[in-house]
């Protein structure tokens, strides 16, 4: 069977990347391979050996645009509240908490964040399917 291992993102400027990632996420570079006109960065933290990787082309100076296929990212949290506390205090502009709750029965608590290429990324309370 196929084992999911990353997803990757075209980013601007690395240094900025990073530090999103890292404030956000404890996402950290795990693996680095720089090339002439490219460098691709893998992040990730403890609770995941998936990865995110960031592709950096260095000879781009115009932000990418995400057309319309692109849809967001997932990551799941413990404490919903205390990571949209958290972001805030982080200057990091999470969107307000909401909840999907079709006839009253909870599917899911979630916020939206966006990193600094405009990348959407949902953050989702531990729950039912979200574990």
């Amino acid at each position: 069977m196929a084992k999911a291992i990353h997803a990757m993102i075209r980013v601007l400027e690395e240094q900025r990347s990073l530090d999103f990632y890292d404030k956000a996420f404890g996402l950290k570079p795990s693996y680095r391979l720089d090339f002439p006109s490219f460098t691709l960065i893998y992040l990730r933290n403890a609770e995941s050996d998936f990865e995110l990787e960031l592709t950096v082309n260095k000879d781009r100076a115009e932000p990418y645009t995400h057309g319309d296929g692109y849809g967001h990212i997932a990551v799941v949290v413990d404490d919903l509240a205390a990571e949209h506390a958290r972001f805030k205090a982080a200057g990091l502009n999470p969107l307000d908490i909401k909840e999907f709750a079709p006839d009253g029965n909870l599917i899911a608590r979630f916020f939206f964040v966006q990193d600094p290429d405009g990348y959407k990324i949902e953050v989702l309370q531990r729950h039912g399917h979200y574990v």
